[in-house]
């Protein structure tokens, strides 16, 4: 298993991209990664998507299938050998991630209603799933909230058990840095600019999103513009965010792909209870109904044996997508625009059966963390950009109080000191 998941796993540079053949399933999506032009993406709104809503302005409302007990998930069958669910996962390559600087963990992945632009389809509960708690308090809803995971929170575990209660349970404001408020840009230009029409998605039309796009997530949240002390500094960033969209277009051609989704919200329950949610950046289906999920990384890719953890991500997406709408996506794409690289992994039904064995693991951790109080430290080389280093013992510095265990919410995928998503 594990060297068929080798197989299916691709790495890809610009330089590469112009020597190799493309791939059958790539194909399938009309990507021309041969340079030779003779691929056209088709990629196109799907209706067929249950329990999903996204923030595109092209999406429009399609009728929702009835299929009783559809997301049902049976009994998960075990599978001999390297997929047995062990130990929890560790943060693979946590502490040694390539890029000096890390992704920021939220906008994709933030709690709560999705603001749905004009025309869009509405959020349909993930079957199984208790029903939001529409006007309830923040503290209510946290209280009722079915027990819930994200990609980002469980990564927050994996890297540090204290990071996690420290956003989760105790909810601790993080200020904004200039690394997380790129990648939030970023992400939002990168979005919008496929309300263009194909022919105008070039990279003069990518650079000038940048500014109204930095307006208007100042506007939500004002204190990103105290991030600079001065114009110059800000005039830098922007021109580093302005060459990360420039490397997007020697990776991908926007002209030829039309997404099913952007910024799209998935949901699904697990057997064992826990729901799974997250947002996805863009799903792309081709006319055969293949699925391909899409995830933008600002930062650098990692060298290949500390792949583990954004694979994690995409396998969880994907687990997700398999459970929700009994499909498994043909193929997961990471585009990391730090680098200029593309990572692509294949995943098999195997592969998602061991990714929800080790989610449930994980689950059961941080239940056992939650009850008996005992949130521990890991230190690595990402507690250099934590913005709790101050209060972490591993530093010598003293956390603060537990909550009573009474007022100890279900720990769900909210967390404080997130950036606005692109809206």
């Amino acid at each position: 298993m594990l060297r068929a998941a080798r197989r299916s796993r691709e790495r890809v540079t610009p330089a590469a991209s112009r020597d190799r053949v493309t791939p059958r399933g790539l194909a399938r999506f009309g990507e021309d990664i041969a340079g030779a032009g003779k691929y056209r993406q088709l990629s196109a709104w799907s209706p067929s998507l249950r329990g999903v809503s996204d923030r595109s302005a092209v999406t429009q409302p399609g009728p929702v299938p009835e299929a009783a007990g559809a997301d049902q998930a049976g009994p998960v069958p075990q599978a001999a050998g390297a997929d047995q669910a062990g130990p929890v996962p560790q943060a693979a390559g946590a502490a040694d991630q390539a890029g000096p600087v890390p992704e920021t963990a939220g906008a994709a992945d933030q709690a709560g209603p999705v603001p749905l632009a004009a025309g869009a389809a509405e959020t349909v509960p993930a079957a199984g799933a208790a029903p939001e708690a529409g006007a309830a308090s923040p503290g209510l809803e946290d209280s009722i909230r079915p027990r819930s995971l994200s990609p980002s929170r469980a990564g927050d575990f994996l890297t540090c058990p204290l990071l996690y209660r420290f956003r989760v349970i105790d909810r601790l404001p993080e200020p904004p840095s200039p690394a997380a408020a790129r990648g939030t840009l970023v992400h939002a230009v990168l979005e919008r600019l496929f309300d263009h029409p194909a022919a105008a998605r070039t990279p003069q039309a990518a650079r000038a999103l940048l500014g109204p796009e930095w307006a208007r997530l100042t506007e939500a949240a004002p204190e990103l513009a105290g991030l600079f002390e001065a114009d110059e500094l800000r005039d830098v960033w922007l021109a580093e965010a302005a060459a990360m969209l420039d490397r997007y277009f020697t990776l991908e051609d926007p002209r030829r792909l039309e997404p099913a989704h952007r910024e799209l919200h998935v949901e699904a329950v697990l057997e064992s209870g826990l729901l799974l949610r997250g947002y996805i950046d863009r799903l792309d289906v081709s006319p055969g109904g293949e699925v391909r999920i899409v995830d933008y990384k600002t930062g650098t890719a990692p060298r290949e044996e500390y792949e583990a953890r954004a694979l994690f991500q995409m396998k969880f997406y994907a687990l997700v997508l398999w459970r929700s709408q009994r499909r498994v996506p043909q193929l997961l794409q990471l585009i990391y625009l730090g680098s200029g690289e593309i990572v692509r992994y294949a995943p098999d039904e195997a592969d998602l059966l061991a990714t929800e064995r080790k989610i449930n693991a994980l689950w059961r951790a941080i239940e056992r963390a939650r009850d008996g109080g005992d949130w521990r430290p890991r230190p690595g080389r990402l507690c250099d950009w934590c913005a709790h280093k101050a209060i972490c013992p591993a530093f010598g510095g003293t956390p603060p109080p537990l909550p009573d265990p009474g007022m100890v919410p279900v720990p769900s995928v909210a967390a404080a000191g997130t950036l606005p998503g692109p809206a």
